[in-house]
């Protein structure tokens, strides 16, 4: 006889429910626990099974579990493919109508229901909460946990209400989930929700299959649709960009160019809004253009690549907008163009907010953290994973590890930059400073006198790409800063004193004034002859059809990586067709013949 009953228990609904034949990494550990009573926080990755740690307690405890979310697209998605798998789910948001809402309610107090979805603003209303007193709550699953934390890239008010959980059902066990989380959020997610005892579960965060790229920011534009186009022509990806103009302008600029983009942002109407998503959920091949208003929540698995036009504030929000590239496990890419006016931007942005001296030095220090991210010459996956405190190796699958940039000593480069900025009174942006620095004739700079300085035309041998790169890092490694006031104009800091002296010397990472080799696009794992993937193509051609029918997502019917497994192996009975990861005894009841008859014609 076992020794872990509730393990046992769990493994039987993962098989049974799920299709899955073992759980991954902590998943056991942590969904025996919680299954057991006892609070958890858990830290994964996006794509690494969170959901799984709270639906399964939830389908072994007695009474419903209640699941708080900050999206209604996770909501709606989640809900779908639980329902796929049998489970007796449903959301209370603000998409349903009141009578609808009322069933649900009904179905709720009633035990009618295995999961509810809740958004956290809808949790904290007396009336929910006196409607949780009335049903029997199995377990509470905070999602997206780091959502509390006010020093954090996604604060929410709503979800510091959530502590009255704990003091309104003190026996009800809580499990609150996150894939970004540095050891002060982690901290602030433990006292703001009450879970000093929890048990912490901290997943490695490393996404194995994602290639990071960060690339000197020249023509944007062009750069994403060259990128675009090279390695991920007709499959699906996010562009993020800070302001919704450039949303609207991305868009309508890649459509142009024959890429199937779509804009998306929290100034268009609710409407459009949400048919643009719906588009990006249920077809292949979209390109969806973002302000981060989208994204958290989606659970799009076969999103091939994320790329980011502006720098996000920290790496706790580039993590989290590039986890949602290859959910699926297989290849996918983080891309992103960083230059000058990016770093100046984010600088500008925390300097006028209205926040406090503490918000702004933590808001700095946190867009330090990325701007070293940037720079580095070495792994950048190491970089990545140290912010979040675990050690790791060189990956071999970032832009560092695979085309490794050269170092430079920049110190006499730098010293010229630094006198050119003091030498022209500390008035002026880099772009004039570089024409200055190359000797650069014209009338604003005869007007100004700066073409009879000494510092005139002493960078004539570097390129205007090379002086760029020159001051954004010296701006990052804090030797010079912006003056927002004077229109971005370039001030010596404190600490280019030594540098000026000769006291100091500075090396650079060399920028590449050219794209370099085309890479080839990757082969992924689960890549097929090309018998098999006729048979692939048939599939998906099946799933999508059953998709519109039901008006779900394709993905939440079967993965691709189900599908191209099926394509791979051929079972010939269903007891073959179960045994294949993603089809759970409901789906192999509700589609395993119509699989088979298609595959024996095929």
């Amino acid at each position: 006889m076992s020794s872990r009953p509730t393990l046992d228990r769990a493994t039987a609904v993962l098989r049974d429910i799920f299709g899955y034949p073992a759980f991954r990494g902590l998943q056991a550990d942590i969904v025996e626990a919680v299954a057991e009573g006892a609070d958890a926080l858990v830290l994964m990755p996006t794509g690494g099974g969170k959901s799984l740690c709270y639906q399964i307690p939830a389908l072994l405890r007695p009474g419903v579990g209640i699941v708080i979310s900050p999206l209604i697209a996770l909501m709606q998605d989640q809900v779908a493919a639980l329902r796929q798998a049998g489970v007796r789910a449903a959301f209370l948001n603000s998409t349903l109508a009141a009578d609808e809402a009322r069933t649900i309610e009904r179905a709720l107090v009633a035990g009618e229901l295995d999961l509810v979805y809740f958004a956290p603003e809808r949790l904290a209303l007396p009336r929910t909460l006196d409607l949780l007193e009335r049903s029997r709550p199995a377990l509470f699953a905070i999602d997206e946990a780091h959502c509390v934390s006010q020093w954090g890239h996604d604060f929410r008010p709503e979800y510091l209400q959530l502590s009255v959980l704990h003091e309104r059902f003190p026996e009800v066990p809580r499990i609150a989930l996150t894939a970004t989380a540095d050891p002060q959020t982690r901290t602030e997610i433990i006292e703001r929700l009450a879970l000093d005892g929890a048990r912490v579960y901290v997943s490695s965060f490393d996404r194995p299959n994602i290639r990071y790229t960060i690339v000197d920011k020249t023509d944007p534009r062009t750069q994403l649709l060259r990128f675009i186009r090279d390695e991920h022509a007709g499959e699906s990806g996010i562009v993020y960009c800070l302001s919704r103009r450039k949303v609207e302008e991305t868009a309508a600029w890649l459509a142009d160019q024959g890429i199937d983009a779509l804009p998306y942002h929290a100034g268009m109407d609710a409407a459009t809004r949400a048919e643009h998503q719906t588009r990006f959920q249920r077809d292949d091949g979209i390109v969806m253009v973002a302000t981060i208003a989208f994204g958290m929540g989606i659970d799009k698995p076969d999103v091939r690549f994320v790329a980011h036009l502006d720098l996000p504030k920290s790496i706790e929000g580039y993590y989290q907008e590039t986890g949602r590239a290859g959910r699926d496990g297989l290849p996918a890419d983080a891309w992103m163009t960083y230059g000058l006016a990016d770093l100046v931007q984010q600088r500008r942005l925390i300097d006028t907010s209205e926040a406090d001296d503490a918000f702004k030095r933590v808001a700095t220090a946190k867009l330090d953290a990325l701007l070293g991210l940037c720079e580095t010459a070495s792994c950048r996956r190491v970089r990545l994973l140290s912010y979040f405190g675990e050690p790791s190796q060189p990956c071999g699958n970032c832009d560092t590890c695979l085309d490794p940039p050269e170092t430079w000593d920049a110190t006499e480069a730098a010293r010229k930059a630094l006198s050119a900025i003091y030498r022209t009174g500390q008035r002026f942006g880099a772009v004039h400073l570089i024409d200055v620095l190359r000797g650069k004739p014209g009338e604003r700079m005869a007007r100004w006198g700066h073409d009879q300085l000494g510092v005139f035309g002493v960078g004539a041998d570097l390129t205007e790409a090379v002086w760029r790169g020159v001051f954004r890092q010296l701006a990052a490694l804090d030797l010079i800063r912006v003056d927002h006031e004077a229109h971005g104009a370039l001030k010596l800091a404190e600490a280019s004193r030594p540098v000026l002296k000769g006291e100091q010397r500075v090396e650079l990472r060399r920028v590449r004034e050219t794209a370099g080799t085309r890479r080839s696009r990757r082969v992924a794992p689960s890549s097929l002859p090309p018998a098999d993937m006729a048979l692939m193509d048939r599939l998906r051609a099946w799933r999508l059809d059953l998709a519109r029918t039901q008006s779900v997502p394709p993905y939440v019917i079967f993965h691709d990586k189900t599908l191209a497994e099926i394509a791979r192996v051929r079972p010939r009975d269903l007891g073959a067709l179960g045994d294949i990861g993603g089809v759970g005894a409901k789906k192999l009841e509700r589609y395993g013949d119509d699989l088979l008859a298609l595959l024996a014609s095929a």
